[in-house]
């Protein structure tokens, strides 16, 4: 058992309460927020505790100062409506939502029942996804491009609920918190964004964050944005600031925003001494707005209760904490084992569908296979979405028209545009696949693979989502890119981003050669979990060798599986994309010479077909790895490796990689040719590991 002490006798100088802020409250009422209050400041103080004990709690930022607008926030989330967002200060917030004590310790604590990610997320990361508390990572205001997507789907599914999103002042200063709040408010979406402005950004003043010390001011110029300001210390305010807010929100106007001023009773976090940045004379003053005892004096002044009921019912919360508090610290810790677990989202079932390759002459284009697909997948699926720049504009179907039709077909409700912002693009995704485990996305996510770079937090952040939460929610996004080079587009139109995103654990990264392979893959891709890009090679859109067999609407093609495009034994090219038709060239060149070469196509970078590599390897004892992409920490590496692991006493000779110099892929035709693998090259290399 622990003890706690009391707080003290209210000071004479604590500013009053704003009591008629809220309206008529019943007495019993603000007797329930202190008790909310008081229990939020008691589990505050242990994980101080637990820090200095060495139990847990690594992280701990102090909600102290916060609780009035927290409690608020909490207590207007509507369990299994609402879909809340909260931050890593926000232990107010998740107490008040439902999140229950217990289950605020076993997070603290790291334990495995952890209902937020059993141990998997840094402490003090609360949250509950099967009430609506979403698990929301470090990434300060992330969150946000969250309950902007899942607000646009309680629009589209016309729900009565409502997103909203918590945060610090400083992390507003994000530009992707910008595009939350400007595409919301585009949309007219039922979202609530609070932020919760105790004016420091771990050490650094507002101020020196903010052009207006009310970082609101900085979005007022933004339409259909209702802002509202009160007093986050103060409990009555807050809690009027909140009713309107999400009344506001659920007319159909548009998103709000509450700015509550707060205070930070201490550190940022266990790990800052905000005696080096704040004057004593600064932190004493702050002292006075302590939301806590305010309500306490209230209380007392009030005589809504006497001082010895008051301290009885401390006492009674006391004794409830350390019962929750003893049973966390004896529930048992996440095993070692359960690491491997829920890294990656499960594979469609694709019993149902057909993985026989389509016969016939070759008259499908590889665009008319992406194409085709989509519609497909959109019929069977009427929660199937797209969205992108240019993807919905009129006839157009985006810069290379793949999508063309589908707007007329489907309705801009499914097929829409998006801003020229990568990051919201991806977020947004990411928020409104929270909505229901049935609905799809289909982004594309920038007009070229190369222009993807603004929205590598979220996809960082959607990579692992579904291990973060324990396997709670898994972002079913398909990630659509114009990918490679071999159109001379030079800079953000030709380079390549499959080593990159395939580094990510948790992805799927796909890259199709031919029309069969991308019709195949992408209906899988659609039908399954989690996040997959599927990378399709702008070069071949249109071009006659990537034609194939038309297949039907049932053609599904597992991940992780290679396809030998041709037989070989006395040499394997391993490749993938624009590259595995330059291979089959050479090999074609090279057989009329009297020589035996395989062409083993991966089709997908993640999962890789390790048995076919292999396979492949020992049946011809020699291999060149070609790609387009630059060489170095390329794709080919990750192959050779594993030849070098598992066949290394299969081979004849050394194996040998070809790919893009490790030089950005320029404009001119002529420094394009000299930089990606062309016929010549591999024709080379291939003749070269030959003769070994």
């Amino acid at each position: 058992m622990t003890t706690q002490t009391a707080p003290k006798n209210p000071s004479p100088d604590l500013p009053p309460l704003q009591t008629n802020a809220a309206g008529k409250v019943q007495n019993d009422v603000v007797i329930g927020w202190y008790k909310l209050l008081f229990a939020t400041r008691q589990m505050d103080e242990r994980a101080s505790r637990y820090i200095r004990r060495g139990m847990g709690w690594s992280y701990h930022a102090r909600c102290a100062g916060h609780e009035g607008i927290q409690i608020a926030l909490g207590l207007s989330f509507r369990p299994n409506k609402d879909f809340l967002f909260p931050y890593y200060r926000d232990l107010g917030t998740n107490y008040a939502a439902g999140v229950t004590p217990y289950e605020l310790f076993l997070n603290g604590l790291s334990r495995d029942a952890d209902p937020c990610s059993g141990g998997r997320h840094m402490s003090n990361h609360f949250g509950k996804p099967s009430i609506g508390v979403q698990n929301v990572s470090s990434c300060t205001g992330n969150h946000t491009l969250h309950a902007v997507g899942v607000a646009r789907a309680i629009k589209h599914y016309k729900s009565d609920g409502v997103a909203m999103s918590s945060q610090g002042e400083a992390s507003a200063s994000e530009g992707y918190c910008f595009e939350a709040f400007s595409g919301a408010s585009r949309e007219l979406l039922p979202v609530v964004f609070v932020l919760q402005n105790n004016k420091y950004g771990i050490s650094v003043p507002v101020e020196q964050q903010s052009s207006s010390p009310n970082v609101a001011d900085n979005y007022r110029g933004i339409k259909n944005l209702h802002i509202i300001d009160c007093d986050g210390t103060d409990i009555f305010d807050s809690v009027r600031a909140m009713r309107e807010a999400h009344e506001h929100a659920r007319t159909g106007k548009g998103p709000v925003m509450v700015h509550a001023q707060c205070i930070r009773m201490g550190a940022h976090s266990n790990s800052d001494a905000h005696d080096l940045y704040r004057s004593a004379d600064e932190i004493a003053e702050a002292q006075k707005l302590d939301p806590v005892l305010r309500l306490r004096a209230h209380l007392l002044s009030a005589n809504l209760i006497d001082a010895t009921k008051l301290k009885e019912l401390e006492d009674g919360i006391e004794r409830d904490l350390d019962v929750d508090a003893e049973k966390a610290e004896a529930a048992p810790k996440p095993t070692a084992e359960s690491v491997h677990e829920f890294v990656t989202p499960p594979q469609a079932d694709l019993t149902k569908l057909d993985a026989t390759l389509p016969e016939g002459e070759p008259t499908e284009k590889l665009r008319e296979a992406v194409t085709r697909t989509l519609i497909e997948e959109f019929r069977a699926n009427p929660n199937t979405f797209i969205w992108g720049q240019d993807v919905a504009s009129k006839e157009k179907g985006g810069v290379f028209n793949l999508t063309k039709g589908m707007l007329a077909e489907f309705g801009a409700g499914r097929v829409f545009n998006g801003p020229i912002a990568e990051d919201f693009i991806v977020g947004t995704a990411n928020g409104m696949s929270r909505f229901s485990k049935d609905i799809r996305i289909v982004i594309e996510a920038a007009q070229f693979a190369d222009y993807v770079w603004p929205a590598m937090e979220q996809i960082v952040e959607t990579s692992h989502d579904y291990w973060r939460s324990k396997g709670q929610f898994s972002p079913n996004i398909v990630c659509r890119l114009a990918s490679g080079g071999y159109i001379t587009g030079g800079l953000y139109h030709s380079q390549n981003v499959e080593a990159i995103m395939s580094h990510l654990p948790g992805v799927r990264v796909i890259v199709p050669a031919f029309a069969d392979d991308a019709a195949g893959l992408l209906r899988t891709a659609i039908r399954s979990q989690g996040l997959t890009f599927f990378l399709e090679p702008k070069y071949l859109y249109n071009r006659p060798e990537a034609k194939a067999p038309k297949g039907s609407d049932k053609f599904a093609i597992p991940f992780g599986q290679g396809r030998v495009r041709r037989s070989g034994t006395d040499l394997s090219l391993i490749t993938y994309g624009n590259t595995v038709h330059i291979c089959l060239r050479v090999a074609d060149q090279l057989a009329k010479e009297g020589h035996s070469v395989e062409v083993f196509d991966l089709r997908c970078i993640k999962p890789l077909d390790v048995e076919g590599i292999k396979e492949t390897t020992r049946r011809t004892g020699k291999v060149l790895v070609v790609h387009e992409d630059h060489l170095f920490q390329g794709v080919g590496g990750e192959v050779a490796a594993i030849i070098g692991e598992h066949c290394f006493q299969d081979l004849d000779a050394p194996v040998r990689r070809l790919g893009a110099l490790d030089i950005p892929i320029g404009f001119s035709p002529i420094l394009e040719q000299a930089t990606l693998p062309q016929d010549a090259t591999v024709d080379a290399a291939a003749r070269s590991l030959l003769a070994f």
